[in-house]
């Protein structure tokens, strides 16, 4: 079975959403599911223990490479997600995904469009995206 595309997904979540239809509801579960993801994830580390986090000051020095600067700040986590908080992570994040296309469904935006534009400003930015 193949991956579904994001607008057939986008189009099943618009004949799904039934209880929470309008915009405020919306927005506020976009904001309790992603408060969930993020807790799912703090769980992994303080509760089951499958990654750390050894987060301190990342210093970058003149000259580094850019590989050099990467390796540098993945050492900020160490281990691997169980299964267990892997699969609990995985449906946290489904159902932010789920209120992200309710969110563009009701606004009339195509989830698609919005895939190709960051991508192209990633592109574009590259490293300089996100800072």
């Amino acid at each position: 079975m193949s991956a579904p595309s994001l607008q057939s997904f986008q189009d099943q979540v618009s004949e799904l959403l039934l209880r929470h239809r309008s915009l405020l509801d919306v927005m506020s579960k976009m904001g309790q599911t992603n408060a969930a993801a993020v807790r799912t994830v703090t769980k992994a580390v303080t509760e089951c223990g499958c990654v750390e986090l050894h987060a301190t000051k990342q210093e970058f020095e003149p000259g580094m490479s850019l590989e050099q600067a990467k390796e540098r700040i993945n050492e900020h986590v160490r281990g691997e997600l169980c299964e267990n908080c892997r699969d609990a992570i995985s449906n946290e994040l489904g159902r932010s995904l789920f209120y992200t296309s309710a969110l563009c469904n009701l606004l009339g935006i195509e989830l698609d469009e919005v895939l190709e534009k960051e991508s192209q400003k990633c592109s574009t930015l590259g490293l300089f995206n996100m800072s």
